[in-house]
């Protein structure tokens, strides 16, 4: 019997999260929603259910080693396996100049944009090796793109928050040494900037919205075996590091 092919999804409840969600289901995958809330979890699975998406919610704090590990366990219990991880989760933090920034702060945005991501995937994969040629994405930024932060010219060099687009680049860096590693078990690992997207995250103000934000991780996400790998994207275009 052919078995459906599995996602997780982190911080899945809503936003980007949850039309990526929708978005893989359409494309036939069976999709975990990645929660912190169970009650949103739940919510956001009878909506999709609704649709005929194939979801189910699971409760995952990224940052918290305890509830990471609960969460990979339950998916090897119920499927065995994971074709898809996508770290979605991630936090703004303070939008003050970089002078301004508290230290404590910025190890709170990296708890989750930095650590949590590395502590999921090690945690996932397992699950992510049973399968030939897994994908993992890295919900990352445009504003962790150096090339584009340090050109005048560009339109986010304005956008100087020291804490939210220095995770990011570190996210990046995080990509280009998991997919080196994993490149010999099948796994491809890439970084995908969602753009400037009207969310929480920026009170709306964005001028992409969520499904196209989450047309390009699901791209990634949806890799055939011979797709790129250790890349950053936006839109299916390479972004510079």
């Amino acid at each position: 019997m052919m078995h459906k092919k599995t996602v997780l999804i982190t911080g899945a409840n809503k936003s980007i999260g949850f039309e990526t969600a929708r978005q893989m289901g359409r494309n036939g995958y069976s999709v975990w929603i990645g929660t912190r809330d169970a009650a949103r979890g739940e919510e956001a699975v009878q909506l999709l259910s609704a649709e005929g998406v194939e979801a189910r919610p699971i409760y995952i704090d990224v940052t918290d080693e305890a509830s990471v590990r609960q969460a990979a366990n339950r998916v090897q219990t119920e499927d065995g396996k994971l074709d898809v991880l996508i770290n979605n989760a991630g936090i703004p933090g303070e939008m003050v100049p970089p002078s301004q920034q508290s230290i404590n702060d910025i190890r709170t945005i990296y708890d989750t944009n930095v650590f949590a991501p590395v502590l999921v995937t090690q945690a996932f994969l397992p699950a992510l090796k049973k399968v030939g040629n897994a994908n993992i994405v890295m919900v990352s930024s445009g504003l962790g793109s150096l090339g584009w932060l340090s050109d005048p010219g560009n339109q986010f060099y304005g956008v100087n928050f020291l804490g939210y687009n220095s995770s990011k680049t570190a996210l990046n860096a995080i990509t280009v040494a998991l997919a080196k590693e994993l490149a010999a078990s099948g796994i491809k690992v890439n970084a995908a900037d969602p753009g400037y997207t009207a969310t929480d995250f920026n009170g709306h103000s964005g001028y992409r919205t969520v499904q196209q934000a989450a047309s390009g991780i699901v791209w990634l996400a949806t890799l055939g075996e011979k797709g790129p790998t250790g890349g950053f994207y936006f839109d299916g275009v390479v972004v510079p590091w």
